[in-house]
């Protein structure tokens, strides 16, 4: 339960001492209330104060550290339900399956390809996070997969296996990589504790229904086990969506701790597009972690692209730099392109110039990251704002003529930008679509 500053001040000495940095007990329990400082702060507080503090101040989803230091995974620590709320803090990580029952070739190739799905988007670097590797096979065989996936890849491991003989061995084999060992569940958690503690790894709990997964993490606490990730399995996808609201809706709303964990799915279908259909599913719909079996790069960049989309801040809009690009051989011929510094609409136009083979420069101008026509009706993106950028970044210096290509949305600016700016104002195409044909036909 989340305490208000009165609430914590009645549980401080009282005695205004000021060794926290605060003038008055009061004033040091409101900033604790904000979450602006610590507890540690006030050497005077007892053990058993000091802990109910930190209990309640405790994120109402725990977050869960996956995958060596340089190249983590973390999943959980999410405060809303809906994105516009705030935002959503940890993207989900997406993984893929190899079963050990597949030859040493073969999982070599499948990792060399998983390895391989990575993509620049907007500025952003896009790949997988983990890789899973499943027992169908005897203890031996596992680990020995486990071995082989362990070597040819940095991602995060994940070992789905039931069996706590063959998770320990297993676990012995990733020191550092900081796994998470799928398939623990009321019957053999006590058996998975001890491995999962001393290797520094987390367990991932299934179970047929809430209180079944409530259960078990209850008694992995018990055992001394805080990094939990909850998967329920039963029900098919519209059971498993309903579940995994539920978890987070009870977590934010209601704070019921043993379910304030990340949330895992595992995608077993043999479908391709349907399999890529049920992960969107679960990106949109609270899953921490997506695991599925298909590592066609189509299936992987459209993943991704949702979670990018779904993961960026609604407050803070992707952003580049405003500045003047130049895109191939661009000298003193080279047309010269305005756009804003949104991250989409910039990298949209400069793929459009590339693709059009026409050495360019292209200007992004502050706009906040709003895009053209965003902008335009906010008044970020005006000739006022154009002309500023156009003698910031010395744009006259770079090319013979002064001729600027504006988006064809904002042709209306023409007159008053050209007026202002000294330029010769060419209104382009509406499109970036447009793009690559405009400057071929440019005179």
């Amino acid at each position: 339960m989340t305490l208000s500053g009165l609430d914590i001040y009645k549980l401080l000495p009282k005695t205004n001492c000021k060794d926290c940095g605060f003038p008055t007990c009061l004033a040091f329990a409101m900033q604790l209330a904000k979450k602006a400082v610590s507890i540690d702060k006030c050497p005077h507080v007892s053990p058993a104060v000091k802990a109910q503090l930190e209990a309640a101040s405790a994120p109402p989803i725990r977050q869960v550290s996956l995958g060596s230091e340089d190249a983590a995974v973390i999943a959980g620590n999410e405060t809303v339900l809906f994105r516009h709320e705030e935002k959503f803090r940890n993207p989900t990580g997406i993984g893929f399956i190899i079963d050990d029952s597949e030859s040493d070739e073969a999982i070599e190739k499948k990792v060399k390809r998983i390895n391989a799905l990575v993509f620049e988007r907007i500025g952003q670097t896009l790949g997988a996070g983990l890789i899973a590797v499943r027992q169908t096979r005897d203890a031996q065989r596992f680990c020995a997969a486990v071995k082989l996936v362990a070597v040819k890849t940095k991602l995060a491991p994940v070992l789905m296996t039931g069996d706590a003989a063959a998770a320990t061995e297993a676990l012995a084999l990733l020191k550092g990589r900081r796994p998470l060992v799928w398939g623990v569940n009321l019957s053999n958690a006590a058996a998975m504790a001890g491995p999962a503690k001393e290797h520094g790894a987390a367990l991932a709990v299934c179970g047929k229904d809430l209180e079944e997964l409530s259960a078990c993490t209850q008694e992995l606490n018990r055992l001394g086990v805080q990094d939990i990730v909850l998967d329920v399995a039963a029900g098919g996808e519209r059971g498993r969506i309903w579940e995994l609201t539920q978890i987070r809706r009870l977590a934010l709303k209601k704070s019921v701790r043993s379910l304030g964990y990340p949330t895992i799915a595992v995608v077993d279908r043999t479908d391709p597009y349907e399999e890529s259909l049920e992960a969107a599913t679960y990106i949109l719909k609270y899953g921490s972690i997506v695991l599925l079996r298909g590592t066609e790069p189509w299936q992987a960049l459209s993943l991704l692209t949702l979670r990018q989309n779904i993961f960026t801040d609604p407050q803070k809009p992707l952003q580049i730099e405003p500045n003047v690009y130049p895109i191939g051989q661009a000298g003193k011929d080279s047309p010269v392109l305005v756009t804003t510094n949104f991250s989409l609409s910039y990298y949209t136009v400069v793929g459009e110039v590339e693709a059009s083979k026409v050495p360019s420069y292209v200007i992004s101008v502050d706009t906040e990251g709003m895009s053209v026509l965003t902008a335009w009706a906010a008044e970020k993106f005006t000739p006022e704002k154009i002309s500023e950028s156009l003698a910031k970044f010395s744009v006259g210096e770079l090319v013979k003529q002064k001729r600027l290509i504006i988006p064809g949305y904002v042709a209306v600016m023409s007159g008053d930008l050209e007026e202002q700016s000294g330029w010769k104002i060419v209104v382009g195409p509406k499109e970036a679509a447009g793009i690559p044909s405009f400057l071929k036909n440019l005179q």
